[in-house]
């Protein structure tokens, strides 16, 4: 389990690696809270969650400039992956703070509203050792009915639930899943559990206006099969490049860190941290997938939405907005 604080003694390689010194005494106060209140637990057994923190009614609401929202599928045979971020949470929110010292992270445990008591339950933005208090609330409910599940009510939420009024560049939503979506998100859905009055939504569609706001990712377990009616789906809904195959399970966490840090432009520091952690082999391989990747996010100048399918396309192609349907000139 992951430590809060710079004890690194359990790393596979302690002393290989040091975060920055300007976030030393926000660790030291976080490991100091984590002390007092000694070991972590993730629910997964009991009566479910707290509600008055999970609540997907809610609106939630942070100035910070790098938001990110992190959703996990947590249905069936996912059930074990809000245990693993959990354990990494420390390493995740340390990492990424020293490069962004502002960031806040809401966390969202997605499920399947046709069958699951508590199909959306997400947390408040917060930082530090607070995050704990919030992912302690979520209840690994591990149901879930047929194959599809509910992550166009998750997009719903942050579509309609989630203010973000002080971004400096377009913040992150990593969603952890391994099946298609319910293609609509019924009206009755969202009243019973968001508590909004809408009319059926497309969920590939609601899915498309997020990403409008959010730089999404949906990183998808091992086992899939590429090209499939899943992926085929989650690209539609996202763009091609925002669907990402992991190659290994274990890394989840790793995935999410990279991806962002490479686009902060902190992939070298990202890397060195996760040898520290990690074999070569295992940092060589995550960083060659990461790296296949499109580097930055293309806008149109039109209506501000971002471009799809500009990764294999070299300057001075041109290629049609999927929003507003402009015909735009790469630069």
């Amino acid at each position: 389990m992951y430590s809060w604080g710079d004890d690194m003694d359990d790393w596979a390689k302690p002393g290989t690696y040091s975060f920055d010194k300007k976030t030393t005494e926000a660790r030291k106060k976080d490991a100091e809270r984590s002390r007092s209140e000694g070991p972590r637990t993730y629910k997964t057994k009991g009566t479910g969650p707290n509600v008055q923190l999970t609540d997907p009614k809610k609106r939630v609401s942070t100035t910070s400039k790098t938001p990110l929202v992190i959703g996990v599928d947590v249905t069936g045979s996912m059930q074990s992956w809000p245990a693993e971020i959990f354990d990494r949470l420390p390493l995740l929110y340390q990492t990424l703070s020293q490069y962004k010292p502002d960031l806040e992270i809401s966390f969202a445990a997605i499920g399947d509203t046709k069958s699951d008591r508590w199909p959306l339950q997400v947390t408040k933005f917060t930082r530090g050792f607070d995050l704990e208090e919030q992912l302690k609330a979520i209840y690994g409910e591990g149901g879930g009915g047929d194959i599809p599940e509910s992550y166009g009510v998750f997009a719903s939420w942050v579509l309609n639930h989630v203010e973000i009024p002080s971004l400096d560049e377009r913040p992150f939503l990593i969603v952890f899943g391994d099946a298609p979506m319910h293609p609509k998100i019924r009206g009755s859905e969202a009243k019973h559990f968001l508590g909004d009055d809408i009319q059926d939504a497309d969920s590939v569609t609601t899915w498309m206006n997020v990403t409008r706001t959010w730089n999404t990712f949906f990183l998808r377990r091992p086992g899939g099969v590429k090209g499939d009616e899943t992926d085929k789906q989650w690209s539609a809904a996202l763009g091609e490049q925002q669907v990402v195959h992991m190659e290994d399970e274990g890394r989840a966490v790793d995935y999410a860190m990279g991806l962002i840090a490479r686009s902060w432009g902190f992939f070298g520091d990202f890397q060195q941290n996760m040898r520290a952690r990690q074999d070569e082999a295992k940092v060589t391989a995550l960083s060659e997938q990461l790296s296949r990747l499109a580097p930055k996010v293309v806008t149109c100048p039109h209506c501000g939405a971002p471009l799809r399918g500009t990764a294999a396309l070299t300057s001075g192609a041109r290629v049609t907005c999927v929003f507003c349907q402009s015909i735009v000139q790469l630069p």
